[in-house]
C-alpha cells in the first residue's frame, strides 16, 4: 500500500501528489551545499523539529527531486510500520498501577483492528498521507496514545516531539493531563525537557531569535480554499457571488495556497484567529467536565482517545488554513479507539471511524484528484469539498454526544444510589 503511494507521487503524478517534498528537498539543498538553513538563519514557517525530518532523506539525495521523494517514502514507511508494531504490542495491555485515575481497566482487544483500519486510512486519503511533513507525526501520534495509559511519560514526550515538527500533536496533550495521577512528572517535566533540548540545538546552532517564527509567519494569510470555513464561499462562489459581488479563488504566490476571496472572507479569516483558541478552551471544558462526572468510574482508554479525536477535528473545523493533509490527524486516536475500544467495544467506535474513512476518501478526491477543478470553481469537484466539511461537522457532533454520553452513563439515574447502597 505505502509503495504504490509513493509509485503515485514519484512516477505517475509526482508535480500534484508530491509537490511539497520538492519544497522540503530545495530547503535541506539550501542548508547542505550553501550553509543556509531554514529556522538556524532565517524565519520560518514549521516548527525547528521539522528539519530533522526534511533532513534525513536529503542525506541520500538533495539534488533529484525523485530521489528524495523515495528515500521521503521509504522513512514514512519505516515509521509507520515502528507505530503498527508498537501498536499491535502495547495497545491491548492494562494500564500500568498508579499512572492513571480511576480503576475501570477495559478489557484487552485485538490491536490488529486498528491497524488494518489505519492502512485503509493511508490508502483512502492518498498521495498526502505520505507525501507531506504531517506523515511524519501521525505514527508518532499513534505511539504516544498507544503508550500512554502505562508510559505517560513516553507518551508526553513524544507528542512534545510532534508538536516540534507540526504544532497540532502538542493539543493531544490536553486529554492526556486529564486521566493522569501525577501530571507534573509525567507529562510536564518530559515535556520540557524535550522543549530544553529543541530550543538548546537552536540556540547552539544560532537560530534562537527565529525559533518562534512559525508562530507568525502564516498569520496574513487569507481563508485558504479547503477550510471549513470557506464552505458557505465555497457555495456563493458558484452560484454567482454575493450581492453581486463575485467571490473567487486566489493563488497567494508568496506562500503558494489557494484562498477565497469575496465579501467578508478577510473578517472571517481574522475571526478564526480568535476562534481557535476559544474552540479549544471549550474543548478543554466539556473534557473536564467528563472527568470530573465520571470520577473513579472513567473508561481512561476511551476517553483519551476519543478526547484526541475531539481536540483534532476541532484544529481543523476552527483553522483558516484547511490543507488536506490536516485530516491526517484525525487517524491517531481513532487507530488506538480501535485497538483498545475500551467497556463500549467496537460498536462505540463504529461511527467515528466510518466517517473519518469517508472523510479520507472525500479528501483524496479533492486533492489530488478533482483540485484544479476546484481552484476553477467547478460545480462537481467544489461539491465534493463541501460535503468532506459538512462531515467534519458531523464528526466533531458525533464525538462530542459520545463524550458527553460517556460522562452521563458514570453517573446516571440510580447509578449514585446503587454506588453508594452498602455491600451485600
Amino acid at each position: 500500500m505505502h509503495g504504490w503511494i509513493a509509485c503515485v507521487g514519484t512516477v505517475l503524478i509526482p508535480a500534484r501528489a508530491f509537490w511539497d517534498l520538492d519544497l522540503y528537498r530545495w530547503w535541506m539543498w539550501q542548508g547542505l551545499h550553501q550553509g543556509v538553513w531554514p529556522v538556524l538563519d532565517g524565519d520560518w514557517v514549521y516548527p525547528a523539529g521539522a528539519l530533522l525530518p526534511m533532513l534525513l532523506p536529503a542525506l541520500v539525495d538533495a539534488v533529484g527531486t525523485q530521489p528524495y521523494a523515495v528515500a521521503w517514502s521509504a522513512l514514512i514507511t519505516l515509521l509507520d510500520a515502528v507505530a503498527v508494531v508498537v501498536l499491535l504490542r502495547c495497545a491491548g495491555r492494562a494500564p500500568r498501577e498508579g499512572a492513571v485515575r480511576g480503576d475501570v481497566v477495559p478489557p484487552a482487544r485485538d490491536p490488529a483492528v486498528g491497524a488494518w483500519w489505519w492502512l485503509a486510512f493511508v490508502l483512502l486519503l492518498g498521495p498526502v498521507a505520505v507525501g507531506r511533513l504531517d506523515a511524519v507525526v501521525a505514527p508518532v501520534v499513534v505511539v504516544a496514545l498507544a503508550v500512554a495509559l502505562r508510559q505517560p511519560a513516553v507518551a508526553s514526550a513524544l507528542l512534545t516531539l510532534g508538536a516540534w515538527i507540526k504544532v497540532a500533536p502538542g493539543a493531544l496533550l490536553l486529554p492526556l493531563v486529564l486521566v493522569l495521577r501525577r501530571p507534573w512528572r509525567d507529562l510536564v517535566l518530559p515535556a520540557a525537557a524535550v522543549c530544553a533540548v529543541v530550543v538548546g540545538a537552536v540556540a547552539a546552532g544560532g537560530g534562537l531569535a527565529h525559533l518562534p517564527s512559525f508562530l507568525t509567519e502564516q498569520g496574513e494569510r487569507g481563508l485558504q480554499v479547503e477550510s471549513v470555513a470557506a464552505t458557505p464561499f465555497v457555495l456563493a462562489g458558484i452560484a454567482g457571488g454575493i450581492g453581486g459581488e463575485p467571490v473567487r479563488v486566489v493563488l497567494n504566490q508568496e506562500i503558494t495556497t489557494w484562498e477565497i476571496a469575496g465579501p467578508g472572507t478577510a473578517a472571517v479569516a481574522g475571526a478564526l484567529g480568535v476562534a481557535l483558541p476559544v474552540a479549544l478552551a471549550a474543548v478543554t471544558a466539556l473534557l473536564t467536565w467528563v472527568r470530573l462526572r465520571a470520577g473513579d468510574r472513567l473508561d481512561t482508554a476511551g476517553f483519551l482517545a476519543r478526547g484526541a479525536l475531539l481536540v483534532a477535528v476541532t484544529l481543523i473545523l476552527a483553522n483558516k488554513v484547511g490543507s488536506p493533509q490536516f485530516v491526517g490527524w484525525l487517524a491517531g486516536p481513532v487507530v488506538v479507539g480501535l485497538a483498545r475500544p475500551g467497556a463500549g467495544g467496537l460498536r462505540s467506535w463504529r461511527v467515528p471511524a466510518a466517517l473519518v474513512l469517508v472523510i479520507a476518501g472525500l479528501t483524496q478526491v479533492v486533492f489530488p484528484v478533482a483540485y484544479d477543478g476546484i481552484t476553477l470553481q467547478q460545480a462537481g469537484p467544489s461539491l465534493v469539498l463541501v460535503l468532506r466539511n459538512v462531515l467534519l461537522v458531523v464528526l466533531l457532533v458525533a464525538v462530542a454526544r459520545d463524550l458527553v454520553r460517556a460522562g452521563s452513563r458514570a453517573t446516571g439515574p440510580g447509578e449514585e444510589a446503587r454506588l453508594s447502597a452498602p455491600a451485600a
